[in-house]
């Protein structure tokens, strides 16, 4: 064999992504995954991986970074902070959001967001684009990013400041069926949420444990139906974000027995907290929208996952810090209503998965890779991510599957302050991350630098196809 051969071989490991497993070697040349299989020819470089598993470097669909809120409050995190944190936690590429509020034009909104990210980023992105304005040209520029690969598009059907009508909704749809593209939902009925704040407020109940009656879960129920009929009317797939609730489930599994275009997702969160977690002295660090549910709605998600009736976990990474310029801009003692929701999750979304699905055997090693690597790439058209085989980007991880960690109170490497799991004890951790090839995280030592990672155009995936209306 000729000296070199590949750039680098990882030797040893136990190789998996969702579509199959065993131990052998993996190489890469040029970025790419060159081969696996056992016996391979030398490399530049290589890497021991005996005893370590190795897999897909994880694809996080949803994402908040340096964006302002509907509520008009700043992430705490900028490109560089949020992918820092990711590629710590085994994520190889972000997608995050291109937020339009009214009166913006969006092809500049993306072009903004593009040059935040070409500047800052350290692993590879994508963006969905919030649409929260239809007038004027912005439905012809939509059309247009769709066509250079920005194929997701994100809509609230709750918040003043970014939430769109039915009929405007409608549109969105339209236009994405003509061009190709997946259109995401935040659905939560809006009226049923400003009813139930304006009666808890009334009534003096304004704590951070008092928010999750504010979004109660017939909040839920109501949009998530009516987005899938809307589905069903014009044909268009859509992306249910962040489902919490057991009959959010239920729907989705309805609609999808219909026949309807629909995919859905939930999050870390909603499986390893409840709303007790609200009642805490900390709360408001918990608080997000929808807000967690009862220990009934966390076992009925994960038998979702299990049946695929949900397809993907994400991280709804929403940073803010537990100061004024976060949480507490409108104060400290800020009624519910007045604090910004949201918690990290970037870089805790994978080792917690991990010891529930694989160290506990909740679901097991394909369905980690599968919900969160492999489906999200698929779905969302990111070409080259999400499956270890030839020709597929080297995003790769190395997990070394018995080092126990227990997280603390502030050792995210994000720029929150704050670990949302902390006490929490994980079994399973990423200890090498590579990005297309090159080692980005090892033993705890970053070696990327701000600007390194690349944006993944969205090519048109199966999920994106229109059915008849």
């Amino acid at each position: 064999m000729p000296a070199g051969e590949y750039d680098l071989v990882i030797r040893g490991a136990h190789v998996a992504d969702a579509g199959g497993a065993g131990d052998g070697d993996l190489a890469i040349r040029d970025g790419r995954v060159a081969a696996v299989g056992r016996g391979l020819g030398p490399g530049r470089e290589e890497i021991d991986a005996r005893g370590k598993l190795v897999l897909p470097g994880g694809v996080d669909t949803h994402c908040h970074i340096e964006q302002l809120s509907g509520a008009g409050v700043m992430n705490a995190d900028t490109f560089e902070t949020a992918t820092r944190s990711a590629l710590y936690g085994g994520t190889t590429t972000t997608v995050s959001f291109a937020a339009q509020h009214p009166g913006m034009r969006i092809a500049d909104v993306v072009a903004d967001y593009a040059e935040l990210a070409r500047r800052g980023a350290m692993c590879d992105h994508a963006f969905h684009m919030i649409v929260a304005d239809t007038s004027g040209d912005n439905l012809d520029d939509v059309a247009r990013l769709i066509e250079e690969g920005h194929r997701s598009i994100k809509v609230f059907t709750t918040y003043d400041k970014v939430r769109l009508d039915d009929a405007a909704i409608l549109q969105v749809l339209r236009v994405a069926r003509a061009h190709g593209a997946l259109v995401c939902f935040h659905a939560e009925n809006d009226a049923i949420i400003r009813d139930a704040t304006a009666r808890l407020l009334a009534e003096g109940r304004t704590a951070p444990r008092d928010h999750a009656a504010s979004h109660p879960r017939m909040a839920e129920i109501e949009a998530l139906e009516r987005i899938c009929r809307f589905a069903e009317y014009t044909g268009q797939p859509v992306m249910l974000f962040h489902v919490s609730t057991r009959e959010g489930v239920e729907i989705v599994r309805a609609a999808r027995a219909r026949g309807a275009p629909v995919w859905a997702e939930t999050c870390t969160h909603y499986l390893f907290q409840t709303v007790d977690t609200l009642d805490r002295p900390d709360g408001a660090a918990f608080m997000c929208s929808p807000p967690q549910r009862e220990a009934a709605d966390v076992e009925a998600l994960w038998h979702a996952l299990d049946q695929r009736d949900l397809q993907l976990v994400t991280s709804d990474h929403a940073p803010y810090r537990m100061d004024e310029s976060g949480k507490f801009l409108h104060g400290r003692d800020a009624p519910f209503n007045k604090i910004a929701n949201g918690m990290p999750g970037l870089e805790l979304r994978l080792p917690v998965l991990f010891d529930a699905m694989v160290s506990r055997g909740r679901l097991g090693l394909a369905a980690f890779v599968e919900l969160t690597s492999a489906a999200p790439a698929r779905l969302f058209g990111l070409t080259g991510k999400g499956a270890l085989r030839p020709g597929m980007d080297a995003d790769v991880v190395l997990w070394d599957p018995e080092r126990e960690v227990t997280y603390a109170a502030d050792d995210l490497h994000d720029n929150v302050g704050y670990n949302p799991f902390a006490g929490h004890t994980v079994k399973g951790w990423p200890e090498t991350v590579l990005l297309r090839g090159r080692v980005a995280v090892d033993g705890g030592t970053l070696h990327v630098e701000p600007g390194q990672g690349r944006r993944v155009p969205m090519e048109k995936s199966p999920a994106m196809a229109a059915e008849k209306p």
